[in-house]
């Protein structure tokens, strides 16, 4: 019996140290912060190409998209964003599926502000929700009551002096293999009778994943071009 008893004792030894050194190394899963901004490679076709094609983000991705998480009071997760019904909330689960990688994983990676902006992060979704409705800005236009993805992103994140932490720059709609405008950009424009915003100031979502007032902390899946294999 004591053979036994000792063989018990050491079996339950075995079992405990296993255990908490499984509990050591367990990864805790990801959770979305209140403004966190989720970058994402959509397949929306020639236009979403043409976007990707002139825009580069963090580690060669090319984004089309992106969103500002907005987590409430008890943990449930939706992303606003601009897109062609106006500004709207879309829960973070059909957010996620909206474009996936070949291991069906989510075209997305999250940025966070650094945290000598938390101040910032702090006002941005408030700022952000106040856009609720408004119209989709279909002619990309910084001075104009509606808004695109990134766009929206601008006018949300800004510092103590009201100064939008995301920089603006000539956007361009050539192809840079031709220097022409791109096809699906010309019929684009020409279907309002306006004029292609060539050179005017903008921001796209590539450009912001690289900014240096933010760090991207999580991977769900691989957006096209992207040059890194593991999540952070």
């Amino acid at each position: 019996m004591n053979n036994m008893a000792n063989l018990s004792v050491a079996l339950f030894l075995i079992i405990a140290i296993i255990s908490g050194c499984n509990q050591g190394v367990k990864e805790e899963p990801f959770t979305l912060h209140n403004g966190d901004l989720l970058f994402q490679d959509i397949d929306c076709g020639d236009m979403c190409n043409a976007i990707e094609t002139v825009t580069f983000g963090w580690n060669g991705a090319k984004f089309s998209h992106v969103g500002i998480a907005v987590v409430d009071s008890v943990g449930n997760v939706n992303v606003l964003e601009a897109i062609s019904k106006g500004v709207a909330l879309t829960p973070i689960d059909e957010f996620l599926q909206r474009s996936t990688d070949s291991t069906g994983n989510p075209k997305v990676i999250v940025g966070r502000l650094l945290p000598k902006y938390e101040a910032v992060s702090a006002k941005a979704v408030k700022l952000a929700l106040g856009y609720l409705g408004k119209p989709y800005d279909t002619v990309f236009s910084i001075s104009n009551e509606a808004y695109y993805c990134s766009e929206l992103v601008y006018f949300a994140y800004l510092d103590s002096a009201n100064a939008s932490l995301f920089e603006l720059k000539p956007m361009t709609y050539n192809d840079p293999a031709t220097m022409a405008i791109f096809p699906v950009w010309k019929s684009y424009f020409d279907a309002m009778s306006v004029d292609v915003p060539e050179g005017e100031p903008g921001l796209n979502p590539g450009g912001i994943s690289q900014s240096d007032k933010i760090e991207i902390v999580h991977i769900y899946g691989m957006p096209q071009g992207m040059k890194v294999e593991s999540s952070k």
